[in-house]
């Protein structure tokens, strides 16, 4: 066999290996989030904080949802920030996550300051 065919072979094997490498290595953690104004009216300014960053929206009407994917770095508590209608900062912990877990989680803000969490997250701790 030629030089340039060892070549051309030897570069596919190693192209395939890297290929296969980076397939089966780089699987990234994410979490749907979505978090739905069950309040009965508008709130705005919601932030979302939950481990190494935050999410959120200017305003989000009743019945409406904000949904966002995240990725956590570390662990800590999922917290909610948002201004309720009649202009009081509403504060709530949630559960706390940790890195590498997947799956989602449904967050509903409900009225006099209250949320319920639904997490399906993997692992659970």
């Amino acid at each position: 066999m030629n030089q340039p065919a060892k070549f051309g072979r030897r570069i596919f094997w190693i192209a395939l290996s890297a290929c296969i490498c980076l397939l089966t290595a780089c699987h990234s953690y994410h979490i749907e989030a979505t978090v739905k104004n069950n309040t009965g009216a508008p709130i705005s300014l919601l932030e979302v904080d939950y481990p190494s960053a935050s999410f959120g929206a200017d305003a989000v009407a009743a019945s409406a949802q904000v949904r966002h994917r995240i990725q956590t770095r570390g662990s800590g508590l999922l917290k909610i920030l948002y201004t309720d209608a009649s202009g009081k900062q509403i504060q709530i912990n949630g559960p706390t996550l940790h890195e590498k877990q997947e799956g989602n989680i449904d967050i509903d803000l409900l009225p006099n300051g209250k949320a319920e969490f639904h997490p399906t997250l993997n692992p659970t701790n």
